[in-house]
């Protein structure tokens, strides 16, 4: 299985470009992702690469700047090339299925995530709030039967 889910700060502004053949949308970004502190040691950093094809992309392009929070699901790619010294050079790249961004959109402070394919905050409890985001209707049929608010169960918890 190759899943990697990361939580990190974007290091510079991304990047969007589109393919020369299909003209298909992709966004770069590289974020920090901080590394557990050990005692008597200083807080370490990773910085590693993002890509975003399609939708996603240009929506990350178009909200996301240099400091913002975001949480990143995709997978691992590794690849190689030959640099102008003809030295190979190896690479290590998450591929994006998903960037929820998180926090407030000014770099930093608190706030809720927003799902970048719904535009809405996640729901607590059949609680959202509209982004001004949208997305098509037919992406929330089926979904009537939801209660509208979260009923506490009464019963005992197994464990």
């Amino acid at each position: 299985m190759n899943s990697v889910i990361l939580i990190g700060r974007l290091a510079r502004d991304p990047e969007l470009s589109y393919t020369p053949n299909t003209q298909s949308a992709v966004c770069r970004f590289t974020i920090a992702v901080d590394r557990p502190r050990r005692q008597g040691e200083d807080q370490g950093a990773d910085f590693i690469r993002i890509t975003v094809w399609g939708r996603q992309a240009e929506t990350c392009d178009r909200y996301l700047s240099k400091g913002r929070q975001v949480a990143v699901m995709g997978r691992i790619q590794t690849g190689s090339y030959k640099n102008r010294e003809g030295v190979t050079v190896y690479t290590t790249d998450v591929v994006a299925d998903r960037v929820e961004f998180l926090g407030s959109g000014n770099g930093g402070g608190q706030g809720v995530s927003r799902d970048t394919f719904t535009g809405r905050e996640p729901s607590f409890g059949g609680m959202t709030q509209d982004t001004g985001f949208s997305a098509p209707q037919d992406a929330f049929t089926g979904f009537d039967d939801m209660p509208d608010t979260f009923q506490a169960a009464e019963d005992d918890i197994p464990f």
